[in-house]
């Protein structure tokens, strides 16, 4: 499987995102606003998973609710798998593609991401590009996890056409640069959540 077909995959299989599908012809722009408001939900989002591993002990990093379960440190290693497939995604495949449809309504695919990627009312399989495996100790994925997030960050602010590039997404329908960055912070987001149902669990360490 190439790079393309396995990003598309990889990310298929963790998220619930309905969206249309609309063909590709033309560009559009990315407005400051929205460039400043996606960088302050990477950085709240990156704020809050490492609020939610604060202190934490080697008991609590490692408990699962259940065998079938992830402990706080898979999550998080999940997360830095995550952030740069999404980062690779981006630099490598979505702004070498085309220009979108004059007519795409990005504020509606845009409104989708945000509103049905952080629902963990859908549960979702991780594949095995982003599953866990213990590669890095629990302090070390979330050091790899934060410095990433900085790099996304930074490609946001600078990179001026993130609007102009488009590539089919997770379900078919066509994503501009832009919202994948925002796929990653939405996905941030669904995971914090998931923090902070493990550390909720009545079995969790106190210590």
């Amino acid at each position: 499987m190439n790079l393309k077909r396995l990003i598309v995959s990889a990310v298929a299989s963790i998220l619930g995102v309905v969206l249309l599908a609309v063909p590709a012809i033309q560009a559009q722009s990315l407005t400051s606003a929205d460039r400043e408001s996606t960088v302050k939900y990477l950085e709240k989002t990156r704020d809050a998973v490492e609020a939610s591993t604060k202190g934490l002990t080697d008991a609590q990093w490692t408990f699962k609710a259940a065998p079938d379960k992830w402990s706080v440190a898979q999550v998080v290693e999940h997360l830095a798998l995550a952030e740069d497939l999404f980062f690779d995604t981006v630099t490598q495949k979505v702004m070498s593609s085309p220009a979108g449809a004059a007519d795409r309504d990005y504020k509606k695919i845009d409104a989708a991401l945000l509103a049905n990627v952080p629902d963990r009312s859908q549960k979702r399989q991780a594949p095995d590009v982003l599953a866990p495996t213990g590669r890095w100790s629990p302090q070390e994925a979330l050091n790899h996890f934060v410095r990433s997030r900085a790099r996304t960050i930074q490609f946001l602010e600078n990179t001026p056409d993130l609007r102009e590039h488009v590539m089919t997404g997770p379900t078919g329908a066509p994503m501009d640069a832009y919202e994948w960055i925002l796929l990653a912070a939405a996905h941030s987001e669904r995971h914090e959540k998931q923090l902070e149902e493990v550390k909720a669990n009545p079995k969790f360490p106190k210590n």
